[in-house]
């Protein structure tokens, strides 16, 4: 019985030796022995996955060695990079691959990630594509006979420093058969910081609003942004620059507009863990009469339904012009619940 006692513990115990060879292992100043996968190692922080607690964020500067069972990706901070198992004491790495060996010390390992894996730092270089499509048919009928529709697509090419946007939408509303919204836009937006938080941007934006008697509309602008806030969650950019708007109205009664001005501009992102709420500020002054200028204005809760590719807007738009056509209200104010489809 003794003996049987003896050989299960002895299977139990090379059982765990062998779970615990096939493992990485952390260790740290105060003598913690950390035993699971070493995720990562970026930004001062080495990333491990364990059974016991999940993922386990270490401050590099605490950690005085690092074994790892299977070959990695490390970047030195020197720029070196090498593929292999990494193994070390006392605050020593070495860095054992195909190539050789590299010795080197906890605190100049930069980065690492799986082997075999792009470098995160040239992926966070790499412009990617996001699109984004949506759609929003809102009807009635009774003692009045409304429908409207409303369908858009955007593209964003975005760099670590630099962003491209392309966007068109259109937006038509009947009531008791009459046309009460008739419109049509096209724009493209090109941002680029060159210091900081600091950028230059142009933009360009067209179309018509039949409704508005605007036979065709164009404003194109130039100028400097800066970021108010820059944080993960959060972005406030301001903009201000010169723009030259033009506006051709159907009515002879109503001057055309072809004028140089102000391009004035706010953009806000504030994201959240399941949603995220965006505001958009347009303001055109035109140099030879400041009282002739157009405001638009953009706010919208965004908020993730079903899969993830697909999301719920739910908004408000308002369109300002201060010297309509004849017979034409200043101000639009529009209301919308929109389903949204994004991909990359």
């Amino acid at each position: 019985m003794n003996q049987n006692k003896l050989l299960l513990c002895s299977a139990i115990a090379l059982i765990a030796a062998l779970g615990l060879a096939r493992a990485d292992i952390v260790e740290t100043k105060n003598g913690a022995r950390i035993v699971g996968k070493v995720a990562k190692i970026d930004g001062g922080t080495v990333s491990v996955d364990t059974d016991f607690a999940g993922t386990l964020a270490i401050k590099q500067s605490e950690v005085t060695s690092i074994t790892t069972d299977a070959p990695v990706s490390i970047r030195l901070a020197s720029g070196t990079r090498i593929d292999g198992k990494v193994s070390g004491s006392a605050g020593a790495v070495t860095v054992t691959g195909a190539d050789g060996t590299v010795s080197t010390t906890v605190e100049k390992v930069a980065a690492s990630w799986a082997a075999g894996a792009k470098d995160p730092q040239l992926v966070a270089l790499e412009r990617g594509w996001a699109y984004e499509a949506h759609v929003d048919i809102a009807g009635k009928n009774g003692n009045k006979s409304q429908l409207g529709t409303s369908a858009g697509v955007r593209a964003t090419l975005a760099g670590v420093s630099d962003q491209l946007v392309f966007y068109t939408a259109y937006d038509r509303q009947t009531t008791d058969g009459q046309k009460s919204a008739d419109q049509f836009k096209a724009g493209v937006d090109y941002s680029s910081n060159f210091s900081g938080k600091n950028s230059w941007y142009v933009r360009d934006e067209g179309g018509f609003d039949r409704i508005k008697d605007i036979q065709f509309y164009d404003v194109a602008a130039f100028g400097l942004g800066y970021d108010l806030i820059k944080e993960a969650k959060e972005t406030l950019t301001a903009r201000l620059g010169l723009s030259f708007r033009n506006e051709n109205y159907r009515s002879p009664l109503t001057p055309d507009i072809n004028a140089a001005g102000l391009d004035v501009g706010i953009n806000h992102t504030l994201t959240f863990d399941s949603a995220a709420l965006v505001n958009r500020v347009s303001f055109v002054p035109s140099f030879n009469d400041f009282a002739n200028f157009r405001l638009t204005h953009e706010s919208f809760l965004e908020l993730p339904i079903a899969a993830s590719q697909w999301k719920l807007r739910l908004g408000i738009n308002n369109d300002y012009n201060s010297k309509p056509g004849k017979g034409v209200d200043k101000l639009d104010t529009g209301y919308f619940t929109r389903l949204v489809l994004s991909w990359k």
